[in-house]
């Protein structure tokens, strides 16, 4: 078997699929896909894209299936510090800024901390100095011991909603970091967290001590579905909404009296 039919193979018994389902989706035969997992058959570029396509592998694997079968990657992966990403950039500081008073972070596929608002200070207030510096991991700095977990009322609950997270992205593309995380985060829970039952029924909130009062917040995340570039498919903006209204009412007046200082 070669690169190539390796990888195919791999790729559909994790999507849990049959040849025949992967051929249906792809617009071939069970008998090309078998050729091609058996290495007796040479994919064209177009029928490695629709498999790829069909598989719903994440733009960075797409671009690995190609190179196993001999061909160029099909997306850019650009560094966010290039000039050409400053448009999208630009755009999500003015998404995070028009969030306020409400906190909003962008993280890149581990974790790590793109960009925030200002009121990622009510997220991180108390934390030890050395979470925050870069690269910050919001992940870690959730559930460390010296990170906001002393300060989550339903740190279980919420633990539970942070470990999935990892656990997905590994599932949907694995990598040894997210493995890495994966154990390093659930040494810091006591336990394994237990189902739990402090839900609102459509997401786990967050309930914070902060100086603000206890802040009951539920996180919404948003991925760019129809980026081409491999850098902007793997951030996500994660923005937090007040669960009631006497969350609201803190973070706006927090607002009101930060501008009436200045």
């Amino acid at each position: 078997m070669n690169g190539f039919g390796a990888a195919l193979r791999e790729w559909r018994v994790r999507r849990r699929l049959s040849q025949l389902e992967l051929a249906l989706r792809a617009g071939t035969t069970q008998r090309h896909v078998s050729f091609m997992e058996s290495g007796r058959s040479a994919p064209g570029r177009g029928m490695v894209v629709r498999v790829a396509e069909s598989l719903q592998l994440p733009l960075r694997e797409r671009n690995a299936l190609l190179l196993s079968a001999g061909y160029a990657p099909s997306y850019p992966e650009t560094d966010l510090e290039d000039p050409a990403l400053q448009p999208v950039m630009d755009s999500l500081r003015r998404l995070l800024d028009g969030h306020s008073p409400y906190p909003a972070i962008v993280v890149d596929r581990f974790g790590d901390l793109v960009a925030a608002n200002n009121g990622l200070g009510i997220l991180a207030e108390g934390v030890a100095p050395d979470l925050l510096e870069p690269p910050v991991n919001v992940l870690r700095l959730a559930l460390h011991p010296r990170g906001m977990a002393p300060r989550i009322l339903n740190f279980d609950d919420w633990a539970q909603h942070v470990l999935e997270r990892p656990r997905q992205d590994n599932a949907r593309a694995p990598h040894e970091r997210h493995v890495a995380m994966l154990a390093e985060l659930e040494g810091y829970l006591p336990h394994p967290p237990p189902i739990g039952t402090d839900h609102l029924g459509f997401a786990v909130p967050l309930r914070l001590r902060s100086r603000l009062g206890e802040l009951s917040l539920i996180t919404a995340i948003t991925i760019f579905a129809t980026a081409v570039d491999v850098t902007i498919s793997e951030l996500r903006l994660e923005t937090f909404l007040p669960a009631d209204s006497r969350t609201a009412a803190a973070l706006e007046r927090n607002t009101w009296k930060s501008n009436s200082s200045t």
